[in-house]
């Protein structure tokens, strides 16, 4: 799995804002500055954000962007779909639609294996969880494998 920048940038400024316990609205300014994500890239991943219904955002002068929904119940795979699309695609499709001929068709497997582990880890972590630096226990369990750590 590659992680794209806009995911990445995403799940930062989500944390900023799920980490603000009286829900008060932060400026993109300040989420860029806090979490250095240049600011035209953060105005569109926002945009991205607001059209799945994750955030919102409010003008005025005390205006800026808040969470839509409890930061509870957004999960780091809800984030990636919102601005990235799916989880796992073949060519732009996902891997059940992907085609394969005889000889490979085992390779369809692999992808739907490899989103199966995606969504297992992902769709397990709440926005919340990471503002409060405590994963779910079956997720910080796979973080004490030590060759989790090791580039192969």
């Amino acid at each position: 799995m590659r992680v794209s920048a806009k995911s990445d940038y995403a799940l930062r400024a989500l944390i900023e804002l799920s980490a603000r316990s009286d829900g008060s609205p932060v400026s993109a300014e300040e989420l860029g500055r806090l979490q250095e994500i240049p600011h035209g890239f953060l105005q569109a991943i926002l945009a991205d954000l607001r059209r799945a219904g994750i955030v919102l955002s409010q003008r005025g002068q005390a205006g800026g962007w808040k969470m839509a929904r409890d930061p509870r119940d957004v999960t780091v795979a809800d984030v990636i779909r919102a601005v990235d699309g799916p989880l796992v695609s073949v060519h732009g499709v996902r891997p059940e639609a992907a085609s394969y001929n005889e000889a490979a068709q085992a390779l369809q497997l692999v992808w739907i294996a490899a989103r199966s582990s995606l969504r297992e880890v992902c769709e397990q972590v709440s926005l919340q969880s990471l503002a409060d630096g405590r994963l779910p226990r079956p997720v910080a369990a796979r973080t004490k494998d030590e060759d989790a750590w090791q580039p192969h």
